[in-house]
């Protein structure tokens, strides 16, 4: 029993990262209906960018995670500002296929800038832990957690009660009308992929916090991201949520009941499961 709680709860902590990682996925999925394939490519570049700012200059990962974020919505704003842009009302298979090059790109722009090597970022609290009981929590993962949510909340807010969020909201649900009230498109598409890149740079430093990074993580990550934003739905920030966490609960049964190497795949059997039970997602709009 004891271990199962245990489980458990590695699988909420583990589901809260995994939630800011699919959440500026699902952002851009549903306001400018482009499927990022480059977006893991994103949280890499977010994660070494905090291991840079640790390694030489010695800014705490969580500390900085405001200029990771500032730093990747500029790279955001102007990747959609000067290419996306260009085919954002095209057809989806050529923005899969420029953001699969992109992907390509910086994979390999990591790759010689950083090498293969696997990279850590170690702050002194990083072996720390939390004893509730029979339960131990690993206090980077908690403050991952926290911060996940913290952020999914102030995402929450953001759409809801900002003028730029209803902005952004209205282009997503009509972009027609929203013209005719004077919101200019293509800058409010920057600043949306922008949020969008800006989230995935958080969720970087997060991911290097508990776990090893490399330049080939992309492409897995956006496979999970993607799944998440199925589960959860897209219409908002709590969808995403949710199914961040009910993915990391579902891997982490799989592990302790069938091995860890079957871990994705029960992942993407409920990602199955979803899609034919309920496709809008668990918390998604029903037509």
């Amino acid at each position: 029993m004891d271990l199962l709680a245990q489980i458990l709860i590695n699988g909420i902590l583990l589901g809260g990262l995994y939630a800011i990682m699919a959440l500026g996925l699902a952002l851009v999925w549903g306001v400018l209906n482009i499927v990022n394939l480059a977006h893991g490519a994103f949280i890499m570049l977010g994660a070494y960018l905090s291991w840079h700012l640790y390694t030489y200059l010695g800014i705490d990962p969580f500390l900085g995670l405001p200029i990771t974020a500032i730093i990747m919505f500029a790279l955001g704003y102007a990747v959609q500002r000067g290419l996306l842009n260009l085919v954002v009302r095209g057809p989806m298979f050529n923005t899969l296929l420029i953001t699969f090059g992109l992907e390509v790109v910086l994979t390999y722009l990591a790759q010689l800038t950083f090498s293969a090597d696997f990279r850590t970022i170690n702050p002194p609290y990083a072996g720390n832990s939390i004893a509730l009981g029979p339960v131990v929590l690993p206090q980077a993962r908690l403050m991952a957690f926290g911060v996940a949510i913290v952020l999914t909340l102030a995402m929450w807010a953001f759409l809801l009660r900002s003028k730029l969020g209803r902005a952004i909201r209205a282009t997503a649900q009509n972009l027609v009308a929203a013209r005719l009230y004077g919101v200019e498109p293509r800058h409010l598409y920057a600043v949306t992929f922008g949020i969008g890149i800006g989230l995935a740079g958080a969720a970087g430093g997060l991911y290097g916090t508990v776990s090893q990074i490399n330049p080939y993580i992309g492409a897995a990550l956006t496979a999970k991201c993607f799944a998440i934003a199925i589960i959860g739905g897209l219409d908002n920030p709590f969808g995403v949520l949710v199914g961040g966490l009910f993915l990391g609960i579902i891997e982490s049964l799989a592990v302790l009941y069938i091995g860890a190497t079957f871990a994705d795949v029960a992942s993407f059997g409920v990602l199955v499961a979803v899609l034919i039970v309920r496709p809008s997602g668990l918390l998604g709009k029903t037509a």
